[in-house]
């Protein structure tokens, strides 16, 4: 199986090791470096239904890299599209939902699914609206967070409330719930004002049992000063 590895302090890079015939797919413009060993190609994976569906999920590219070792053992340095950790986490017995933008890359033999979400999630969500993604098979996913990458743990009873630009992925047996308000009730309106008042957006409230990867800086706010900058 292909191995992963983080280099580096700060922004690190991710180094991946492939053995002939070993084919890892991440996110479009991820590749910095790879060997001549290996063949990149851009792909749709799942079709062209998959890949819109991730698009509007995910805020991911419609075009995948594929990397494959196909004249013999490689080496490649991927780095994510924000600034920040990434963490390394294994798919299996182990399913994740992932958050806008912070997939980076995953073995073969791990699949990246869209489901719906019910009506509610989908108003408040970031991006993605009725659609979110969700891992399958098993193997390795790599995830990235705008600074500094935490783990929290989820316990019953005692559930937790985050900021929707936080969350980086959480395991998917966990209940979440999204609303503007970490307050307990007052209705649309008295949300809509304690969000404005607070300072705080959308948050997502997590209960049962699993774990939730977080980020030390706001993601949204990150992507949209990107996106207001001139070309």
């Amino acid at each position: 199986m292909p191995v992963f590895n983080l280099t580096g302090d700060n922004d690190p890079f991710l180094h991946v090791s492939l053995a002939k015939g070993e084919k890892i797919y991440c996110e479009s413009n991820a590749m910095v470096m790879m060997e001549t060993s290996l063949e990149l190609k851009g792909k749709m994976t799942g079709g062209i239904g998959a890949a819109l569906m991730r698009t509007f999920a995910n805020g991911e590219s419609f075009f995948q890299q594929h990397i494959e070792a196909v004249r013999g053992d490689g080496d490649c340095l991927l780095s994510p599209t924000l600034p920040g950790a990434m963490q390394v986490l294994e798919v299996g017995a182990q399913q994740y939902m992932i958050s806008d933008g912070a997939f980076v890359a995953a073995t073969a033999s791990v699949e990246l699914k869209v489901r719906t979400q019910s009506l509610g999630n989908a108003l408040f969500a970031q991006s993605g609206g009725f659609f979110i993604t969700e891992t399958a098979g098993s193997g390795q996913l790599v995830v990235s967070g705008f600074g500094m990458i935490s783990e929290l743990e989820v316990a019953p009873g005692k559930d937790i409330v985050i900021d929707n630009a936080h969350v980086v992925c959480w395991d998917s047996r966990l209940h979440y719930e999204i609303s503007m308000t970490t307050g307990a009730s007052g209705g649309f309106l008295g949300n809509l004002i304690n969000s404005q008042t607070s300072g705080e957006g959308m948050v997502l409230k997590f209960s049962g049992a699993g774990k939730v990867l977080i980020c030390s800086r706001n993601s949204a706010s990150f992507m949209a000063w990107t996106q207001s900058k001139p070309a």
